[in-house]
C-alpha cells in the first residue's frame, strides 16, 4: 500500500472520508433494493402467467416440473427456478394480486422473508405489519421467524404506553411498535427465581441476543449508568440508544409485579437524562419498565397522568404456551392506522 505524506493530509480529511464512505454504502443499497424491486417482479409476473395458463386446464405438478427444468436449462447461471419455487411464484401472485395496499410494499423486502411472512401469517394486517416492520428494521430471515414465533405482532399492539399523550404525533407511531408487551429472554441460562442484578448481568453478557429480542434497532449505551442530581447518585438498570426514534431509552428491571411507584421513579430518570445526557437533536428519552408480571388495569391507572413516555412490558425466560390474545387486539381500523404511521 502506498504511503502518504501525514502533512500534507487536511485535518477534515477523516470526516470527509467517513462522508465519502456514507454515500458509497448508500448507492449499493439503492442498487440492491433496484434489483430486489426488480426480482420480485419477475416472480410476480411468472406467477400471475402460471395462475392464468392454469384457468380452466388441469395443469399439475408433471407441468410446472417441465417448466422448472426448462427455465434452468436456459438461465443456468440463474438461481430460483426449481419446481418448489415456481409453485411459490403461484401463490405469491395469488395472495397479494387484490391487496391493494400490500402488493406494492411485498417488492420492498426479500424473497426469502416474502416467503416466510406469506406462509406463516395469514391475516393481511399481520403480513401488512411483518412486511413494514422487516424494512424497517433490516431484519434478517433468521430474525424474522424468531419474530413470528414470538408473536411480535401481537404483543407490539398490545403494549401498554402512554406516548399517544406523551410523544409527538410523528413519534407515536414507532415507539408504540418499539415497545411490546412481552419480551422473550429464551436465550438466558436463568432459573424462574433470580435478582434483578442476576437479570441484568445475564442480558448484559448475551447483549447481541437482548438487542435483537428487543427488536434489532437499538444500541448499548451501559449498564448501571450513573446521573448525579446535587450530589446524590441514580442508576438506570441499562440504557439503550434507538436509531430509528433516536432516543435514549432507560429500562427498569423488576423481578416481580409492576408497581405504580415504578413510574415515578421512571419520570425522574427520563428528566435527568433529557436534562443532562440528551445531545442536540436527539428526541425526548423514552422508558421501559419490564416486570415479571403485571396488571393491565393498575398499568393503565399508574400511566394516566404520566406525562414522560413510558411503556411497561413483562419478560419471560422461557418460551410459553400462546396466550389467548386475539380477543384484545385493537380493532383492524385502528391497527391499519398504526401500520401505516410507520415512519417511511
Amino acid at each position: 500500500m502506498k504511503k502518504h505524506d501525514a502533512s500534507i493530509i487536511p485535518e477534515d480529511y477523516g470526516q470527509f472520508l467517513t462522508e465519502v464512505k456514507e454515500r458509497v454504502r448508500s448507492a449499493q443499497y439503492t442498487a440492491l433494493q433496484a434489483v430486489n424491486k426488480e426480482l420480485i417482479g419477475l416472480y410476480w409476473d411468472i406467477g400471475k402467467m402460471i395462475v392464468a395458463r392454469q384457468k380452466g386446464k388441469t395443469w399439475g405438478k408433471a407441468i410446472v416440473q417441465q417448466l422448472a427444468g426448462d427455465l434452468q436449462s436456459e438461465f443456468s447461471g440463474m438461481s430460483g427456478f426449481s419446481s418448489s419455487n415456481l409453485w411459490r411464484m403461484k401463490s405469491f401472485f395469488a395472495n397479494y394480486h387484490k391487496a391493494e395496499k400490500l402488493a406494492p410494499l411485498v417488492r420492498e423486502i426479500g424473497w426469502s422473508h416474502n416467503i416466510v411472512i406469506m406462509e406463516r401469517c395469514a391475516e393481511p394486517l399481520q403480513r401488512e405489519f411483518y412486511i413494514r416492520m422487516t424494512r424497517k428494521c433490516g431484519w434478517s430471515k433468521n430474525v424474522l421467524i424468531h419474530q413470528i414465533g414470538n408473536q411480535s405482532y401481537e404483543k407490539s399492539l398490545l403494549g401498554q404506553t402512554n406516548f399517544d399523550k406523551a410523544l409527538a404525533p410523528e413519534l407515536r407511531a414507532q415507539a408504540k411498535l418499539a415497545v411490546k408487551d412481552e419480551y422473550t429472554f429464551d436465550f438466558l441460562e436463568l432459573g424462574e427465581k433470580h435478582s434483578e442484578r442476576e437479570l441484568e448481568k445475564a442480558l448484559i453478557s448475551k447483549i447481541e441476543d437482548f438487542l435483537r429480542a428487543m427488536g434489532g434497532v437499538f444500541a448499548f449505551v451501559g449498564s448501571q449508568y450513573r446521573l448525579e442530581v446535587e450530589g446524590d447518585e441514580f442508576f438506570i438498570d441499562l440504557l439503550l440508544f434507538h436509531r430509528r426514534l433516536n432516543a435514549l431509552v432507560a429500562i427498569e428491571l423488576k423481578v416481580g409485579k409492576f408497581q405504580p411507584e415504578y413510574v415515578g421513579k421512571m419520570q425522574f430518570y427520563l428528566t435527568a437524562l433529557d436534562q443532562q445526557v440528551r445531545m442536540n437533536g436527539e428526541k425526548p428519552s423514552i422508558g421501559i419498565i419490564l416486570c415479571k408480571e403485571k396488571k393491565r388495569t393498575i398499568v393503565e391507572y399508574a400511566l394516566h397522568n404520566a406525562h414522560k413516555p413510558i411503556g411497561v412490558a413483562t419478560y419471560e425466560i422461557t418460551k410459553t404456551l400462546p396466550k389467548a390474545l386475539k380477543g384484545e387486539l385493537p380493532t383492524p381500523e385502528e391497527i391499519s392506522r398504526l401500520l401505516e404511521g410507520i415512519e417511511e
